[in-house]
């Protein structure tokens, strides 16, 4: 594990600590820097934080008023925007997805900059790229991000990304700002869809498709999310291992049943399966065709050795849970 340099970082605002990533980020920070104080928000319900003297939390409405409030009161130097709603059953509609990822994230940058911030790491997706059947074998970050084209409801998650970057080289001179771009993030305390589908059983495996997957354990992620605040400069990351791994693969490393269909078929299971899980439909086509990254950059600024579980052992952990 890469030791954090001594920059000096006092005061963290950590956007979504509903979020099992974000507490699990809290909790490394706290163990790396027993003098840092962490503030954490959310407009869900708060449970299951970790209990400790330097974090305190707080459930709160996305509104400029109350992030002022606690700009105001903090004086915040790093803030980890780690809120993005993505599309479980408890995020609500597309109207409130927007209002919280754009128009929240929106008012947090202003606030950044306003307060003088030093640092903000916002945490994007690989999903703003899409799954294509022309994708290059690893996207770099300069890849046009077409996530969008297809499936609306994924257009939030590439507005944000989107605004965030251009936002960051506009100011790049008087705040640092890093856009991290994961690919599928598991581990035995995320709930997201890749992680919902690999363990439910009996969800659809294609027959007829086999893309390539790339996984990082949420251990590895909640560390580069931090490694990023105190060493990474202006710019957008790829995060992902050298190590790539088919979807059957997959699959039977986690050993739960699937049933194996043509693609054609799998929609009408998705919809069979709603009741169970939400189903997300652009999910579909990384069932068929690839979205891997490519990770020089992230190594050129964090050095090769960066990640302590490697895709396949990262299901594997997924899979003793």
């Amino acid at each position: 594990m890469i030791e954090l340099e001594s920059k000096n970082i006092k005061s963290v605002l950590i956007i979504g600590i509903h979020g099992a990533l974000a507490k699990i980020t809290a909790e490394i920070l706290i163990k790396k820097n027993p003098e840092i104080k962490i503030h954490g928000v959310d407009s869900r319900t708060i449970d299951n934080v970790p209990n400790h003297h330097q974090l305190t939390s707080q459930q709160m409405k996305y509104t400029r008023t109350n992030f002022e409030k606690i700009f105001r009161e903090h004086h915040f130097d790093t803030i980890l925007h780690l809120g993005r709603l993505g599309h479980s059953p408890t995020s609500g509609n597309i109207n409130n997805r927007i209002d919280i990822n754009l128009v929240g994230t929106n008012t947090i940058l202003e606030l950044a900059q306003k307060f003088h911030c030093k640092k903000v790491v916002i945490l994007s997706s690989h999903h703003v790229y899409g799954a294509l059947p022309d994708n290059s074998m690893f996207l770099k970050e300069d890849a046009p991000l077409r996530g969008s084209f297809k499936y609306a409801e994924l257009r939030d998650v590439v507005e944000m990304d989107q605004m965030c970057t251009n936002w960051m080289w506009k100011n790049q001179n008087t705040i640092e700002t890093v856009v991290l771009r994961p690919c599928n993030i598991i581990g035995p305390q995320i709930k997201n869809s890749i992680t919902q589908y690999l363990n439910t059983p009996y969800a659809p495996l294609p027959i007829d498709y086999n893309p390539m997957f790339q996984f990082v354990h949420e251990f590895d992620m909640a560390n580069i999310i931090i490694e990023s605040a105190y060493k990474l400069k202006n710019g957008v990351y790829n995060v992902a291992g050298d190590d790539v791994i088919s979807l059957h693969e997959a699959a039977s490393i986690i050993g739960v049943s699937k049933v194996k269909v043509p693609i054609i078929a799998v929609e009408q299971l998705a919809k069979i399966l709603t009741p169970l899980w939400k189903f997300p439909h652009y999910l579909i086509d990384y069932l068929k065709f690839p979205s891997t990254l490519d990770n020089e950059e992230l190594k050129k600024n964090l050095g090769t050795d960066i990640f302590r579980f490697n895709s396949k052992e990262a299901l594997e952990l997924l899979k003793l849970n």
